[in-house]
């Protein structure tokens, strides 16, 4: 793997998990020294992440980090809910046993963790691999969609609905439900029933539709 491709992964990872504050500048000679790589591999990797909307770039302005925005949380959400019923519907036509116990198998890793979270009084140690856990356990429900496009068009959609979130779901006072959505979503999922499916992916993501989830 290129130093390129290691220094793009990291600064993804870093702007879904809130070691950025929104509207920060991503100063390229800073990112230079720490990872000790040249300039240019900086900015590619910069030019890279503003292509999938996880970084803003202007002309003599730089590269930032995307402000928080109502409007954008309430489009992304609905994008979400499009995206993930389609690919989880085409996902149950086609993706047979060998989907399904991918899906249980991620579905048992996220629910072990989110029960931990909520057992616990303070879960940050627990923040990163909750994030993994739970994108990984939406990119398998669409993972035998058989559409690449539908299938990175979610992952981008994904993460930048996540960067919207970094600060607000640090605090977890969504645990208990997220809990009983992820499962009914599952079970409605492996039932075979399409229209419970997409009534559960609604339920578990229409919380977003006002945006008023970015202040928790």
């Amino acid at each position: 793997m290129s130093q390129e491709v290691d220094l793009y992964q990291e600064l993804k990872k870093r702007l879904i998990s809130n070691a950025f504050e929104h509207g920060a500048k991503l100063r390229a000679e800073l990112l230079r020294e720490e990872f000790g790589c040249a300039a240019s591999t900086v900015r590619e990797a910069l030019f890279r992440l503003s292509a999938i909307g996880l970084v803003h770039f202007q002309e003599q302005r730089g590269f930032r980090v995307p402000n928080r925005s109502v409007k954008k949380l309430i489009e992304l959400t609905h994008l979400r809910v499009l995206l993930e019923s389609e690919g989880t519907i085409m996902s149950i036509r086609n993706g047979g046993v060998a989907w399904e116990a991918r899906l249980t198998a991620a579905h048992h890793k996220l629910s072990h963790i989110e029960k931990r979270i909520h057992d616990m009084d303070d879960p940050s140690d627990l923040v990163d691999i909750w994030f993994n856990s739970e994108n990984e356990f939406h990119q398998t429900l669409i993972s035998a969609c058989g559409s690449e496009i539908l299938y990175q068009t979610h992952g981008r959609i994904y993460a930048q609905f996540r960067q919207q979130l970094m600060v607000a779901d640090r605090k977890f006072n969504f645990i208990s439900e997220n809990i009983q959505h992820h499962a009914e979503i599952l079970d409605a999922a492996l039932s075979g029933n399409e229209s419970l499916t997409r009534a559960k992916i609604y339920d578990h993501l229409e919380r977003h539709m006002t945006g008023k989830t970015l202040d928790g």
